[in-house]
């Protein structure tokens, strides 16, 4: 007997054309799915992709970012969901110089979700949100069936004020100039991972959760020339230096001894054969300024975290290889940073 394909035998689903986990995980898949789908349909006028969008608004401009978050579990060392989604979204309005004005809050909850728990998160939404200077003045509930959705899920809106001066974005990135990032990386994804015990190993690390805010304010303060900012979350530093590398056609040179990496972080990373650069932080974040202020701009940022370090340099402008990120090893070998396709760990920011 024939069988005609699609005539009661359905051909077999292509991945390909599936949204997978990677899709949202800061890597390759990540990238592809922005700059081929979402770039083409809502991209900005200017091209250029950053944690923050800048609006005309007359005398002090705006800004005004959003953002979803999903993690596992709802409360991790050092923090939890509530915390974690008023603290993300300030950060993303502080990588363009934005101080807070108002916060939007849309809370998704799952069917049998303790009550318990919620009254925590909500108490940490507050608590955050006082600390960090932002009112939350609008929001919306929804509830979905039980096991839709993790417990709960939480998107947040913002908007902030801009500060004088000049705008901070990739396209202010200039050749020569130093790479910094403000402490060492990986706490928040390796915490998270800890606290599933789906692994069988323990930590004390926390959560490098923490509002970036107050070290912005202080590098600007200072007068310091800052050309970008941006916060590591997911895809970690890897993927934060290739999307700023390929949105300047960049040649990006790190030195990968300088990069700061908690021992705690380094072993868990090599006992389970993960990148420490493309773990997920929230509470970091990597600088782009002339490299005569370096110096400097590593003071102001180890006040806050004394790990901050200097890690690099803008090696080249309109290279001939298009945006590229190398590490350099200690004996001077340069090699090119990749991003992975898939996802490291799901459900963490």
């Amino acid at each position: 007997m024939e069988i005609t394909p699609g005539v009661g035998c359905p051909m077999p689903s292509d991945p390909a054309d599936r949204v997978q986990l990677g899709h949202g995980g800061g890597g390759g898949l990540s990238q592809r799915l922005i700059e081929e789908l979402l770039v083409p349909a809502f991209g900005p006028a200017d091209g250029v992709l950053h944690d923050a969008a800048t609006l005309a608004a007359g005398p002090g401009e705006l800004a005004f970012t959003t953002d979803s978050y999903v993690v596992r579990p709802l409360v991790f060392p050092g923090g939890d969901i509530g915390r974690l989604a008023v603290i993300g979204t300030v950060n993303d309005l502080a990588m363009v110089g934005a101080c807070p004005l108002a916060l939007s809050l849309a809370l998704i909850l799952e069917e049998g979700l303790a009550m318990a728990m919620l009254r925590q998160i909500v108490a940490a939404i507050r608590t955050v949100a006082a600390e960090c200077g932002v009112p939350v003045v609008t929001g919306d509930t929804k509830v979905v069936e039980r096991g839709k959705g993790d417990g709960i899920f939480i998107t947040t809106s913002a908007v902030g004020r801009l500060g004088p001066g000049p705008a901070i974005g990739p396209p202010a990135v200039q050749l020569g100039d130093a790479i910094l990032v403000s402490g060492d990386l990986g706490r928040h994804g390796v915490a998270i991972l800890a606290a599933r015990q789906e692994l069988g190993f323990s930590t004390d690390l926390q959560s490098d959760l923490a509002s970036l805010l107050p070290a912005v304010q202080a590098l600007l303060t200072e007068g310091l020339a800052v050309h970008a900012l941006r916060d590591l979350t997911r895809g970690g530093l890897a993927s934060a230096l290739t999307e700023i590398a390929r949105g300047g056609g960049l040649e990006l040179r790190i030195k990968e001894a300088a990069v700061p990496i908690a021992p705690a972080v380094a072993n868990a990373c090599a006992l389970l054969g993960l990148d420490p650069l493309a773990m997920a932080n929230e509470g970091r974040l990597v600088l782009f300024l002339p490299t005569a202020q370096a110096e400097q701009a590593r003071a102001v940022l180890q006040t806050f975290q004394p790990e901050a370090a200097i890690i690099g340099t803008v090696a080249a402008a309109g290279s001939a290889l298009g945006g590229i990120v190398l590490l350099e090893n200690a004996y001077g070998v340069l090699r090119r940073l990749t991003l992975g396709q898939g996802e490291q760990l799901p459900r963490i920011c």
